[in-house]
C-alpha cells in the first residue's frame, strides 16, 4: 500500500497522460453556488418571549469536480437543487480543469491533509486511489440508507469495488457508439454493419473519389485509445493480462488483427483517420458535413450530432467481431477517507443517486448515461428515450460493456499506447514491431 508521499509522486509524474474522452468534458470554469441561508430557530428570553436566532450554519461539504462549460453548468444546477432542499448542509462544487488537472490536484490535497469531501474521478484513475488507501469504504454508507450494489447498472461498476470494498459509484459516465447517416446508406442500400466484415463493406461502398482524390470516406474515429480498446476485446483480446504483468492483446494476434484491420480501411480511404490535434471536432464536423457517413464517438455526442445533422441519423452499437464488446469512459464520484464532514457528504450523494431532481435529471439534460435502475426505469426517462432513441442504443450496449484496462498502471502504459497507435496510423510504422516495442515498453512498466 503506498503512503500519501509516494502516492504524489506517483500521480504527479502521471500528469496530462489521459488524453481524448478523458478530458473532453472540461471545458472552461464553471460556477460555483452561493451560499445558502441557514433556518432560523428560537429562544426564549429573560421576558419569556420567543426571538429568532442567528440563522443556524450549514455544514459546508467540498465536491472537487472536472466539469466546465454546458455540462459543468448542469452539475451546478443539480448542485444548487440540493442546497434548495433541505437546510442541513451545504454543498460547494468547484471546479479543477479537466481530468487530469483534477486528479492531480486532489493528490497535492491528500498529501497536504486538505482533501475535500467529495471528488470527480475519472474512472481508470479510481484504482490509483483505491491502491493508495485514501478513499472510503462506501459499502455501509449505502447500507443504512438501505441500498445495495444491486440498484446500479452492472455495466458502470467495472470501476467501483477494490478488494472487496466498493471506493466509488458512477456519475457522469458515457461508452462509444457508432453514428450513422442512414441517409447516405439507404441511397446505396446498404444496411447498417453489425460485424467488422459488415463494417468492411459498407465503409468501402461509401467511398468517392473525385480526379483521383477522396472527397467522401466510409467511417472515421478520433484518436483516442477507446477504439482500439473497444476492437481489442471485440476480438476476445483483453488489454492487460490475467495477472496484470503484461498486455493480453499481444501472444494471441489480436494487437495485429485489430490494427492490419484499421490499415486496410485506411489503405482504400474506408477509414479517416483525423490529426490528433483535435482529432474529435473535426472527425464531428466530418460526420455532420456529409464527408463520411459513419463515425465512431461517444455516447455524449448524441445532443450536439442531432441539433445539427440535416440527414437521417441513427446510432447503433459498436460492429463486432468474435464478439459484441465496449469499454466504458467518464467518471465516478468518491469519497475522500480525510474529509471532514462524511456524513454530509454522504447525504448529498445519496440525494444525487436517489432524488429524481439529482442525477436523473443531471443525466436528462447532459446525455450522460442512467446508472440506476431506478433512474432507467423512471416516466422520464422512458419519454425521454421514446423521443431520442438514439440515446436509449448507447444504454442498450452496456449489456456487452467490458473494461480491460484496470491497472494502477493503466495511465503511463496508456502512454505508450498512444505512441503505438501514432507510430501504426500516422507514421505507417511494421505493425508487428510497433507492437513489440510496446509490449517490451508495458511490461517494464507494469514490472515496477
Amino acid at each position: 500500500m503506498r503512503n500519501k508521499a509516494s502516492f504524489l509522486v506517483a500521480t504527479t509524474m502521471l500528469f496530462g497522460l489521459l488524453a481524448g474522452c478523458a478530458g473532453s468534458d472540461a471545458q472552461s470554469p464553471a460556477e460555483t453556488p452561493s451560499a445558502g441561508s441557514g433556518t432560523e430557530t428560537n429562544t426564549n428570553t429573560d421576558a419569556g418571549k420567543s426571538e429568532p436566532s442567528a440563522p443556524a450554519e450549514k455544514v459546508t461539504v467540498e465536491f472537487w469536480h472536472a466539469l466546465g462549460g454546458g455540462n459543468g453548468d448542469f452539475l451546478n444546477a443539480m448542485i444548487q437543487r440540493f442546497n434548495e432542499s433541505q437546510d442541513e448542509v451545504e454543498v460547494v462544487g468547484t471546479f479543477q480543469g479537466n481530468y487530469d488537472e483534477t486528479v492531480t490536484k486532489l493528490q497535492q490535497a491528500v498529501s497536504a491533509g486538505t482533501a475535500p469531501e467529495i471528488g470527480m474521478v475519472e474512472r481508470a484513475y479510481v484504482q490509483l486511489f483505491a491502491d493508495s488507501g485514501v478513499l472510503e469504504d462506501l459499502t455501509p454508507y449505502l447500507e443504512s440508507s438501505g441500498m445495495s450494489e444491486n440498484d446500479f447498472s452492472a455495466g458502470m461498476m467495472g470501476h467501483s469495488k477494490f478488494d472487496g470494498q466498493l471506493l466509488s459509484l458512477p456519475l457522469n459516465r458515457s461508452t462509444p457508439i457508432m453514428h450513422v447517416n442512414k441517409s447516405m446508406l439507404d441511397e446505396k442500400g446498404l444496411a447498417v454493419p453489425t460485424t467488422w466484415e459488415e463494417l468492411k463493406t459498407v465503409a468501402n461502398a461509401l467511398v468517392v473519389k473525385e480526379n483521383g482524390e477522396i472527397t467522401r470516406y466510409g467511417v472515421t474515429m478520433p484518436y483516442d485509445t477507446w477504439y482500439p480498446l473497444a476492437m481489442i476485446t471485440q476480438a476476445k483480446g483483453t488489454f492487460f493480462n490475467e495477472d496484470n504483468t503484461s498486455i493480453g492483446f499481444y501472444d494471441n494476434g489480436v494487437g495485429k488483427k485489430v490494427f492490419s484491420f484499421l490499415k486496410d480501411l485506411q489503405s482504400t480511404g474506408a477509414l479517416y483517420y483525423p490529426p490528433a490535434q483535435d482529432s474529435g471536432s473535426i472527425a464531428n464536423q466530418m460526420f455532420v458535413e456529409g464527408k463520411v457517413g459513419m463515425l465512431y464517438q461517444s455516447t455524449g455526442a448524441i445532443g450536439g450530432l442531432q441539433s445539427t445533422v440535416t440527414f437521417d441519423y441513427v446510432t447503433a452499437f459498436l460492429p463486432g467481431d468474435e464478439v459484441h464488446a465496449n469499454p466504458t469512459g467518464g467518471a465516478n464520484v468518491v469519497m475522500m477517507g480525510d474529509g471532514k464532514n462524511k456524513e454530509a457528504a454522504w447525504k448529498f450523494l445519496h440525494w444525487v443517486m436517489t432524488d429524481p431532481a439529482g442525477a436523473q435529471q443531471f443525466i436528462i439534460d447532459t446525455g450522460y448515461l442512467p446508472f440506476t435502475k431506478k433512474m432507467t426505469e423512471s416516466q422520464q426517462m422512458q419519454d425521454l428515450w421514446a423521443k431520442e432513441p438514439n440515446r436509449k442504443v448507447a444504454y442498450d450496449q452496456l449489456e456487452y460493456a467490458i473494461d480491460t484496462n484496470k491497472d494502477v498502471a493503466w495511465p503511463e502504459v496508456m502512454h505508450e499506447f498512444f505512441s503505438a497507435i501514432e507510430a501504426i496510423m500516422y507514421d505507417n510504422q511494421d505493425i508487428q514491431a510497433t507492437l513489440d516495442t510496446f509490449k517490451k515498453e508495458a511490461d517494464r512498466i507494469l514490472a515496477q
